[in-house]
């Protein structure tokens, strides 16, 4: 009996896959379970369906994902912060410090993992910083660090 797999189900297969599998054990286990139902034209016809607005949806996010970055690539955030004689500054700008910054100025809800720092800015000057955004869309933004006046 073909089955179409509605969840993720151990070493047969993942969800929305049309799987053959022997008839006991789709109408005893898998579709009692609500893991699987059969496969019929409507069911084929509504896994189609889905699967093209799923795709629709992806490439929507990209796209808004993609202006997203255009926006952000000009973008410069000035921050001030105590620094040493030599530009050093006493604490440091972590990426946590620039996803709160985006927020306020821009408007941009950036979750702080998704910024890209190997380790914190603990230094005055300008600094280029990757954003991930969506998938493999990166956005590079600049970061000023200013010595703060006293």
């Amino acid at each position: 009996m073909e089955v179409i797999l509605i969840k993720d189900v151990k070493r047969l297969g993942k969800a929305g896959e049309i799987k053959r599998v022997a008839d006991g054990y789709a109408r005893n286990y898998l579709i009692p379970r609500g893991l699987a139902v059969r496969a019929t034209e409507a069911a084929r016809k509504q896994l189609a369906e889905r699967a093209a607005a799923r795709a629709r949806r992806a490439q929507a996010e990209k796209a808004r994902a993609e202006l997203q970055a255009a926006d952000l690539e000009s973008t410069e955030l000035v921050f001030q912060a105590r620094a040493g004689e030599s530009g050093k500054l006493y604490g440091s700008v972590t990426n946590a410090d620039i996803a709160e910054k985006l927020s306020a100025t821009l408007g941009i809800q950036v979750d702080k993992r998704r910024i890209i720092l190997e380790e914190p800015i603990k230094q005055v000057g300008k600094h280029k910083v990757e954003v991930k955004l969506q998938g493999d869309t990166k956005a590079a933004i600049t970061v000023i660090v200013e010595a703060q006046e006293n």
